[in-house]
């Protein structure tokens, strides 16, 4: 059985994406650390590419819940075709960023701990990229329950995280064994901070989904990216 996650470990991850805050697009964008060569940067790009084609095919609209936002790398698309996003994201560093990039009245920022934060109305649709493997598997219920919560009837649904892939993240770091919810992170500084991140099963995840009143579809990429599309149920 896997350990469950400490408070302390939470509070740490929260520490590690504020300071991480200014060097985050280098993941995304393949930079630094993260640079894998342009063979390697080509495909994750790629795959990107049909991750960014999955959500603009959902025709996203109305008022749209962004849980863990970030610099606003999903949200600048977002944008696009919402009438209003509420970023929800613990880190004020990153949502700094993020409000700069987008530049929108029509998004407006809540600066809250998502183990227990509360939706106090309903969206239209709930968008999470890059949070569920940060989420304790003893937590995860709870998370997609406050998920369900925040949706209407109907309402759409969209994540993406990563899969278990090397290559995926920094040239110095090293992914968790498959009995363990922790895994250490650097920054470019050296500093090491212990997070936690898991990597779930499609399977495994649309029958979490389910249980929480959400329809979703989960497919994996060839090699970087698990996603999911789809809606609150009706009754």
């Amino acid at each position: 059985m896997i350990d469950p996650v400490s408070s302390k470990t939470l509070n740490d991850m929260m520490d590690y994406y504020r300071a991480r805050a200014n060097e985050y697009d280098q993941w995304f964008y393949r930079r630094g650390r993260y640079d894998r060569g342009s063979e390697g940067n080509a495909r994750w790009f790629a795959e990107a590419d049909e991750v960014f084609a999955a959500l603009d095919a959902l025709e996203i609209e109305g008022d749209v819940l962004e849980l863990a936002a970030g610099t606003g790398i999903w949200t600048e698309r977002l944008v696009r075709t919402a009438r209003s996003i509420t970023v929800v994201d613990a880190s004020p560093e990153m949502m700094a960023i993020n409000r700069a990039r987008v530049a929108s009245e029509r998004v407006s920022y809540v600066q809250a701990d998502l183990f227990t934060w509360q939706p106090t109305h309903t969206y239209d649709a709930v968008c999470f990229c890059f949070w569920i493997s940060h989420v304790p598997t003893e937590r995860l219920d709870a998370f997609l329950n406050t998920v369900a919560t925040a949706l209407r009837p109907g309402g759409k649904i969209f994540f993406v995280d990563g899969r278990r892939e090397p290559t995926g993240t920094a040239v110095d770091h090293q992914l968790p064994e498959a009995d363990t919810q922790l895994m250490t992170r650097k920054l470019n500084d050296g500093r090491e901070f212990e997070i936690v991140k898991n990597f779930y099963e499609p399977n495994t995840l649309a029958a979490r989904f389910v249980a929480a009143g959400l329809d979703v579809t989960v497919r994996e990429t060839q090699s970087y990216f698990i996603y999911g599309y789809g809606a609150r149920f009706y009754g």
